[in-house]
């Protein structure tokens, strides 16, 4: 009964626009040129560009993961300073897709020091005016590895009395290996590039938790190579930003996707399980979806064709045998280790419920020995949409508690 009511209700909105083109011209309200023209239009819209969606990779990877969309204009990525992260170093990774790939792919990341760090090494790395300013603000700073600090502080600034170009990389590395420190690896969504404004704000949100934060451009975003983008390609570039940091620090990660990213995320969990690899301390989920079917089907673009009797065979079931999947609904159910999944009930790109959804899936499908799945929503009242969770004031909380609660342990 549930599929023939489906049945009837796309064939009513297929038919919906048509048949009001045509009753139009049978009560002479538009003369038959026009009937002719309008007609022409729905042809080529819902019938001619569905059609070429389904037949076109390249279409299909563009919509996706939306890298011809780039704001700020004029944004320097080599100068994170300039999106106000002080003390952050850009470098570049080389990812290799396999064995034979000699070139590889480059990829754009920032690498932003925690702030007990920053104010620890002002002088050395030149950024006096910078901690400041935001010490004049009132900045609070949550509990971190304060007496590591204290202790090798004195090594460290005899082997770097000035951070300099030449010694950066050696610098920032040695910070990361320090005891006691928290890794965050960001994993952003479609569109724009690693420095765009809400990402910054959620860079600033863990430095202030004083945990470092590694974010990067996937291929085909911003100043990394520009290389059409596919699911295995960006989780291959995740994977190899998360091994360079777990080469050279043993301390605790956590993986933090947003939007696209939380796809990105399980699949990376996913396949680092599958290959009993390090895995991270624990996984956040801003905004996630179950997988793309579902999400393609609800996301503002698709409003005008979902309705389509033809929308599956032309745009949903393509994408599934070209691999753009990002199943988070099947990843979640490959990996250990612990969950927090946050939304806002008034999230317009990827609707609350299927984040509801993918909490229901995790909380059923995962072994009970596993890590544990919570769930927290944002009010509708309180308009964080898609992006501003980072401006929830009980958010620092709820990420210092999970952290704390999970960075010890191992499922």
């Amino acid at each position: 009964m549930y599929e023939l009511h489906n049945c009837l209700r796309s064939v009513f909105f297929a038919t919906l626009i048509p048949g009001t083109i045509l009753l139009s011209w049978l009560t002479g309200l538009v003369g038959l040129r026009s009937l002719q023209a309008c007609l022409l239009i729905f042809f080529l819209i819902f019938v001619v560009l569905p059609l070429v969606f389904r037949y076109s990779v390249t279409l299909q990877r563009g919509i996706l993961f939306l890298t011809f969309i780039k704001y700020p204009k004029g944004l320097d990525l080599t100068k994170p300073e300039s999106v106000g992260l002080y003390a952050t170093r850009n470098f570049y990774i080389t990812v290799k897709d396999d064995d034979r790939d000699e070139d590889g792919v480059r990829v754009g990341v920032w690498h932003v020091l925690p702030s007990n760090a920053v104010r620890r090494f002002k002088r050395e790395l030149r950024v006096e005016e910078e901690v400041d300013h935001d010490l004049d603000q009132h900045m609070e700073s949550a509990p971190g590895n304060e007496q590591e600090l204290k202790e090798l502080a004195p090594a460290i600034r005899s082997e770097f009395p000035a951070v300099v170009p030449e010694n950066e990389q050696l610098f920032y590395e040695r910070l990361l290996r320090m005891p006691g420190g928290t890794v965050v690896l960001y994993l952003h969504g479609n569109t724009a590039s690693r420095g765009s404004g809400h990402r910054s704000e959620v860079y600033k949100l863990l430095r202030k938790l004083n945990y470092h934060v590694f974010s990067f451009d996937y291929r085909g975003y911003a100043d990394s190579d520009a290389v059409p983008p596919t699911e295995e390609g960006v989780v291959r570039d995740a994977m190899m930003v998360f091994e360079y940091i777990a080469n050279i620090t043993s301390n605790p990660i956590v993986v933090w996707g947003h939007s696209l990213g939380t796809g990105v995320a399980t699949h990376l969990c996913a396949k680092l399980a599958s290959l009993r690899e390090r895995a991270p301390r624990g996984v956040i989920l801003e905004s996630p979806f179950t997988n793309i079917r579902d999400e393609i089907l609800l996301h503002p673009f698709a409003k005008l064709f979902r309705h389509l009797p033809w929308f599956d065979f032309t745009i949903s079931r393509p994408m599934y045998s070209n691999k753009l999947r990002f199943e988070s609904d099947v990843h979640v159910q490959e990996f250990r280790q612990p969950i927090m999944i946050i939304h806002a009930e008034d999230d317009v790109v990827v609707p609350f419920h299927l984040g509801y959804r993918l909490y229901r899936i995790a909380l059923d499908g995962r072994n009970r020995s596993w890590g544990p799945v919570e769930f927290h929503r944002f009010g509708a009242s309180l308009k964080y949409g898609h992006k501003y969770l980072c401006r929830a004031p009980e958010l620092p909380g709820l990420i210092q508690k999970f952290v704390e609660s999970y960075r010890n342990a191992v499922y």
